[in-house]
């Protein structure tokens, strides 16, 4: 399988990683010979190369500042963008790991159209293209006789929606109700240890949870284009921003986590989403329930279902690794022809 890789930050390179150090296990357990034969990048460097570029090398090179340290080898081309390897590159699938746009989806979703033209499969870690497009690009996917695959803009690498949409299919699910920004949920749990949202905030930035900018985080909009991704894979309704009501957690003070605590309950920041619409907002959650019970930087999903009541999902919502291990579950998946 020919890959081409657009964005090569945390996700990126936890990718390559693995193909690195999983390539053997994966060649002779899966029968999967993945080989990367682009990578691009906004500002640190593009490489092409028909015969495949070495993961161990890419890592190597981008430790040492960027693609441009990358060691010359036969059929390798510097010169192209994103929006040409998308388009003409000779490849089976473009993974799109680039900063999400949750406004406008752009420029990854541009690079998905450009991809289904070419003839490309297309995997995201990127939740900008799904989340505002993801009737057309379906539509282009079927069209051109691909697959659009989104498993890491959910709870990374986390099995989040190919347990909804695979073995959950049949069973009915009406709602889903979850945790799924690490972020928040660290901060809320340091705050049940006495922290104040300023100082547990400080904290998760320290220790790389939390952007120098939180506000995608705090203030729900992250949870928000999950939410969307969510409403538009299980019950076909996309939605906008402007109809979800959004809701973050800075307002929550050290009292309302203890009256919640003296209460039987525990604050949790609740994406929320069914047919009839969605939000993301902090919740009292029952000390009872197995959300309440999911705490630092860690998500989970609650399927309710017709079949089977309530499913919980548990696990990795964040983490450059965890994220591309979405991505190889989605490319696995390419290969099985599934």
């Amino acid at each position: 399988m020919k890959i081409a890789l657009i964005g090569f930050g945390n996700v990126g390179q936890g990718l390559a990683q693995i193909l690195r150090d999983r390539a053997g296990s994966l060649a002779a357990e899966q029968d999967f010979r993945p080989v990367l034969v682009a990578v691009a990048t906004r500002s640190r460097g593009t490489l092409v190369n028909p015969n495949g570029l070495d993961p161990a090398a890419l890592l190597d090179a981008m430790a040492a500042g960027g693609l441009d340290h990358y060691p010359i080898a036969p059929g390798l081309d510097r010169g192209w963008d994103a929006a040409r390897i998308a388009r003409e590159l000779d490849a089976d699938v473009l993974v799109e790991a680039s900063p999400s746009d949750l406004q406008t989806g752009g420029p990854a979703l541009g690079l998905c159209r450009a991809a289904f033209a070419g003839g490309k499969h297309v995997v995201l870690a990127n939740k900008g293209p799904v989340a505002v497009a993801y009737g057309e690009l379906m539509d282009a996917a079927r069209a051109a006789g691909k697959r659009l695959l989104f498993e890491a803009t959910v709870m990374a690498g986390t099995p989040s929606l190919r347990l909804a949409l695979e073995a959950l299919a049949g069973a009915g699910i009406t709602r889903a109700r979850g945790i799924i920004n690490g972020t928040t949920n660290y901060i809320l749990t340091q705050m049940e240890d006495g922290m104040s949202f300023a100082d547990a905030l400080a904290q998760a930035q320290a220790i790389g949870y939390a952007e120098a900018d939180p506000t995608a985080d705090v203030d729900g909009w992250d949870a928000a284009g999950k939410a969307r991704i969510l409403s538009a894979a299980l019950f076909g309704k996309p939605r906008t921003f402007d109809e979800m009501r959004v809701e973050g957690i800075s307002k929550l003070t050290l009292d309302d986590v203890t009256a919640a605590r003296a209460a039987g309950e525990r604050w949790k920041l609740i994406a929320d989403v069914t047919p009839d619409g969605l939000t993301v907002a902090p919740a009292r959650v029952p000390l009872a329930h197995p959300l309440a019970g999911v705490m630092g930087g860690t998500n989970a999903i609650t399927y309710t279902t017709e079949l089977l009541g309530d499913v919980t999902l548990v696990g990795a919502g964040a983490g450059g690794l965890q994220t591309g291990f979405g991505l190889l579950s989605d490319l696995l998946a390419l290969h099985r022809g599934r």
